[in-house]
């Protein structure tokens, strides 16, 4: 039987263990929830509630949280959560993290039915930004700290909804964790709705969670998107992914036009013709790199490397590109134009009147390379080559240069367009004629012909449009060449002389030597005037005259001609041209009987070279024909 000491120090330690038991028993965890709750509210930022809380006790205890929801803010117009999970547990490995020694381990972690609702407004209120507690004590990047070690996640039927009027976005997402056969979780997720507009599905398969911060492992993706027509895949490995430290991603992409593409890369592209790319994908912090780019855009090839430069206050693009073979008609959407080979209708304008969009100059910014082996396409154009270099910076375009080889020569843009009022532009374009071939632009009309064109233009213009621009615009061209043949029969037609005319369509004879050619013509309200146009040729002399109205595109045009040769069935005619330049009229237009033939060959004719000449610097093998001509025309001035 105890003694009375021993009867009373089991009741001494009895009753502090009874009250331990008793406190265990009915303590509840929830009771800690009103202490949880404003913590993590104010390191989101935002209203967090928790239903229940329990925690199993062990070396590694497991904390399970049912009904978590993270609120939208408190003025956003849907409340709908911005989060909730019906079920939150983790196993946590603290103790050495409590002493010290290692950071918070959390082995497992697993979600069942979590839900987001991702939801902006037409006017630009969202609910997924977050104000992350008290800036001054966050950034633990900077204090070393690595943050929890998250070994394996397992998510249950996921999900979200996303709502962004900006991007004609309204889809759903479906999210889980797969397990495969003595591996870890991998992230599954598949979407289905509305995006740009255009009906959306994908899947994502990703790696295990465990795997995202394990810098020495790379992570597996896999993405298929179909938007509308557009088709994205996406296959490769992330190099430590939470760290941005590189990629080894094969990307195929086809659709119908890359315009498409912009809500998905926000970056503004032009109309194109369909179009397929593959190409390798790296990406370094803020920048995604496309190498080997290789692809076909319409009937265009393109190859080359591509970088996008994301951060900022607007996207960044810089190519390099080249193509084999580009086609004119696949270009057409760089200029306003539409892109495709079906016939422009009849009262089509000639130069391109379509707004040029300014949000989408001023939306990201440009650094472009590109050159093109041969060029086809076009309405009987003489473009053999193409090379084009051009910034485009908060909606300053430069030029330098754009350049298109016509035989051995070139035609050589270079200058600025800069914003102006009411959504147009200021333009200050320079351009150079090198020594373009006569053979081929005679052949894009036509004709026949040989030689070289030299020359130079410039125009200074504010418009909306490439139409407007010209229109609008101020400038001078000046074209000149000495040597060289043409197509008789555009000789001959030019003054009617309708024997030889025969003949010439038959053969004979084949070309008539071209001396000589200087034009000389002014742009200004909108029209195109000539000051100077006279072509001397081995059988005629022919001054052109005449305007044409560049706003309505209607030509009012003379030719007059002074053979140097008797020739049966000539006659006293000039030729008018007339109409639209799409579709002009061209017919005789009498003169007094002795008005032509050798008198005709004087002043009239000559007198205007005079004072162009001198603004021209001829090669020396140049200056023989047209020095000839003006030395005619000087000696008939002083008569």
């Amino acid at each position: 039987m105890p003694s009375p000491r021993s009867r009373r120090l089991l009741w001494w330690l009895g009753i502090p263990l009874l009250v331990i038991v008793a406190a265990v028993a009915l303590f509840r965890w929830d009771w800690l929830i009103p202490l949880v709750e404003p913590r993590a509210s104010a390191a989101l930022g935002r209203d967090v509630r928790i239903e229940h809380m329990h925690v199993r006790l062990g070396l590694s205890p497991v904390v399970t949280l049912t009904g978590v929801t993270v609120a939208s803010p408190p003025d956003f117009p849907d409340q709908r959560p911005f989060a909730r999970v019906e079920t939150l547990s983790a196993q946590v490995n603290g103790w050495d993290w409590a002493w010290g020694r290692a950071p918070l381990t959390l082995p497992w972690i697993e979600l069942d039915k979590p839900m987001l609702n991702i939801l902006h407004t037409a006017d630009g209120k969202r609910n997924d930004q977050f104000s992350f507690g008290n800036t001054q004590e966050q950034p633990a990047a900077d204090s070393g700290e690595d943050g929890p070690r998250i070994g394996a996640l397992r998510v249950r039927e996921g999900g979200a909804v996303v709502v962004i009027p900006s991007l004609k976005a309204d889809f759903s997402v479906r999210m889980a964790t797969e397990e495969p056969s003595g591996q870890e979780p991998r992230i599954v997720a598949a979407a289905e709705g509305r995006y740009a507009d255009q009906p959306i599905r994908a899947r994502l398969e990703g790696g295990a969670v465990l795997s995202l911060r394990d810098g020495t492992s790379p992570w597996p993706i896999s993405l298929d998107v179909n938007n509308g027509q557009t088709q994205l895949g996406l296959k490769g490995t992330l190099r430590d992914p939470l760290k941005l430290a590189g990629a080894d991603i094969q990307l195929n992409l086809r659709g119908p036009d890359m315009a498409r593409l912009t809500p998905l890369i926000g970056v503004p592209l032009p109309q194109t013709p369909p179009y397929r790319l593959a190409s390798r994908v790296d990406y370094s912090p803020a920048v995604v790199h496309l190498r080997q780019l290789d692809g076909v855009v319409g009937r265009t090839d393109v190859t080359g490397n591509l970088d996008i430069k994301l951060s900022g206050e607007k996207p960044e693009l810089t190519a390099d590109l080249s193509s084999r073979q580009v086609n004119l008609d696949d270009l057409a959407g760089f200029i306003g134009g539409k892109p495709g080979d079906q016939p422009a209708p009849a009262n089509a304008p000639l130069l391109p009147n379509d707004p040029i969009s300014m949000p989408k100059l001023t939306a990201a910014n440009f650094h472009v390379n590109y050159k093109a082996g041969s060029v086809r396409g076009g309405e009987r154009q003489p473009i053999d080559n193409l090379v084009a270099s051009f910034d485009i910076v908060d909606g300053n375009i430069n030029l330098h240069p754009i350049s298109f080889g016509i035989g051995r020569g070139e035609m050589r843009f270079e200058g600025q367009l800069s914003p102006a009022r009411n959504d147009a532009l200021n333009a200050d374009i320079r351009t150079e004629f090198r020594r373009l071939d006569i053979a081929s632009l005679m052949a894009a009309a036509g004709a026949r012909g040989g030689g070289s064109l030299n020359g130079r233009a410039n125009l200074k213009g504010t418009g909306r449009s490439i139409s407007e621009l010209v229109t609008n615009g101020d400038g001078r061209i000046t074209l000149y060449t000495a040597g060289g043949n043409l197509s008789s029969l555009l000789v001959d037609l030019s003054g009617l002389r309708l024997a030889n005319a025969i003949l010439s369509a038959l053969g004979l004879p084949d070309r008539s030597e071209l001396r000589c050619f200087i034009g000389d013509f002014t742009i200004g309200r909108g029209m195109l005037d000539t000051r100077t146009m006279v072509v001397d040729t081995s059988t005629a002399i022919i001054n052109g005259e005449g305007t044409i109205d560049l706003k309505r595109e209607v030509l009012n045009y003379r030719l007059r001609t002074a053979s140097r040769e008797f020739t049966i069935g000539a006659f006293s005619t000039d030729i008018r041209i007339t109409g639209k330049l799409r579709d002009p009229s061209i017919g005789p237009e009498p003169v007094e009987l002795g008005a032509r033939g050798a008198a005709a060959i004087g002043l009239g004719l000559l007198n205007p070279l005079l004072s162009i000449l001198p603004t021209i610097q001829f090669g020396t093998d140049e200056d023989s024909g047209c020095g000839d001509l003006a030395n005619r025309a000087r000696r008939q001035q002083a008569r």
